[in-house]
């Protein structure tokens, strides 16, 4: 139903010339419009400029015009009203889920591009589970994915947590333990933007997977109640860390980026955070402050999962692809884009990962070898590899739109103490019972 509204919408406010795309220029050429909220544009160091003038180089006939939109929903908001207003551009970048199947209608099927490019064969190039998460039913493919990410990791200032006389915690209750000792010293315990939805739904899964990962995936897929006792625990744990000093105060108003991100990579002012394994970016980036704090003589980082429940076993982290790289269908210049989109997620890709750990592979022929990390970043870069083979819990993601806004509302209400974790499990389930997959 909502694909239809964007599309209903679409035509009411589309107009026949769509000025937004590409176009061939009187000099023969051809303009690609990118727009994405990943690669960031973090300025002239910023790995997208260097691959687009690597691919301008290779191909002088294409100029990419890059926009880049701030992450969250304001990208989300800005890519729908140029998209449904006919102005959207040629290649965008969209989140794993919800987003990318809403926005089915505005999404070119790439099958023929990549048979055409890659052989019939071409989906043996990317990963499993990456290419889950860009076909649909029918086996079609509506996009490309530019990296992977797996979520529900912790970060540590090994040296801070030292001070307080605190080492890293292997588990809930050590966690407890070590975030009132930081508290009584001053210091923020475990910091959460959890003012972010989306970080929210990551820790909460992976907290969720902790207790039972086959009821948390079952639930997702309406075979199994968001009412079991596994989910209902998560959810008390989720709100525990908000009443039992486990997360910062007031942590449902404040962002991961920038505001905690900045305090834990830039300032290195907190002992821990949650992000992903796409912090692994923190040894990469040549901002001066970053670059003292991770690479800095003595400087000691640790990536790290907890056992959340109880049961002797740490977490396992979620998976999924990062950025999808999706085609407009109101394009004039596809062949151009898919060119752009093929370097991107080869060449382009070779560049995100190994020179600056933006994201893990989501080729399955892309060889690892990411060169200039100091002994720190080495070791948890092997973490995060290893986790990846066998320790991954299932998708980071919940692909059925309501259902996520549910869950979402959920965690912050009883982020606010509003419910109980027994009514956030009921008030889901009834939205899981009408959900259509």
């Amino acid at each position: 139903m909502k694909r239809k509204v964007w599309f209903l919408l679409a035509i009411a406010i589309c107009p026949l010339i769509f000025s937004g795309c590409g176009l061939q220029t009187p000099n023969d050429i051809t303009t690609v419009t990118f727009q994405t909220w990943n690669p960031a544009d973090t300025g002239p160091d910023s790995p997208i400029y260097k691959i687009i003038e690597s691919f301008e180089k290779e191909n002088p006939d294409i100029k990419i015009e890059y926009v880049f939109v701030g992450s969250g929903d304001i990208y989300q908001d800005r890519l729908r009203v140029d998209l449904m207003g006919g102005k959207g551009p040629d290649v965008f970048g969209i989140p794993t889920g919800a987003d990318f199947d809403t926005a089915r209608d505005f999404e070119e099927d790439l099958t023929p591009y990549c048979e055409s490019a890659w052989g019939a064969d071409w989906q043996d190039k990317f990963l499993d589970s990456c290419i889950d998460n860009v076909n649909d039913a029918s086996g079609n493919i509506y996009g490309l994915p530019l990296g992977q990410t797996y979520a529900g990791y912790l970060w540590a200032d090994v040296n801070m947590l030292k001070e307080y006389g605190c080492t890293v915690p292997t588990n809930y209750e050590e966690m407890q333990k070590t975030c009132s000792v930081l508290r009584e010293n001053g210091s923020y315990p475990l910091a959460i933007g959890a003012k972010d939805s989306w970080l929210n739904l990551d820790m909460w899964m992976s907290i969720a997977a902790d207790c039972n990962q086959d009821v948390l995936y079952d639930a997702i897929e309406g075979k199994a109640s968001f009412e079991a006792e596994p989910l209902v625990e998560s959810f008390r744990i989720w709100q525990e860390c908000f009443n039992n000093g486990v997360f910062q105060d007031d942590a449902i108003k404040m962002p991961l980026y920038d505001k905690v991100n900045n305090m834990f990579q830039r300032e290195g002012s907190i002992p821990m955070f949650i992000n992903g394994s796409w912090a692994m970016n923190m040894y990469t980036l040549s901002d001066q402050k970053t670059y003292e704090n991770f690479n800095g003589e003595g400087a000691d980082h640790e990536i790290f999962l907890i056992d959340w429940n109880g049961d002797g076993k740490i977490a396992p982290v979620t998976a999924s692809v990062d950025v999808i790289l999706c085609m407009n269908p109101e394009s004039k210049v596809k062949e151009a884009a898919f060119r752009w989109m093929d370097y991107l997620v080869n060449e382009g890709q070779d560049i995100l990962v190994n020179q600056y750990l933006e994201y893990m592979p989501s080729r399955a022929d892309m060889e690892l070898n990411v060169q200039g990390l100091n002994e720190d970043g080495e070791k948890n870069l092997e973490y995060i590899i290893e986790n990846g083979k066998t320790n991954v819990a299932g998708a980071r993601i919940i692909p059925y739109e309501d259902l996520n806004i549910a869950v979402g509302n959920a965690l912050e209400d009883l982020a606010k103490n509003l419910i109980t974790p027994e009514e956030a499990a009921t008030r889901i389930q009834e939205v899981s019972h009408s959900t259509i997959r």
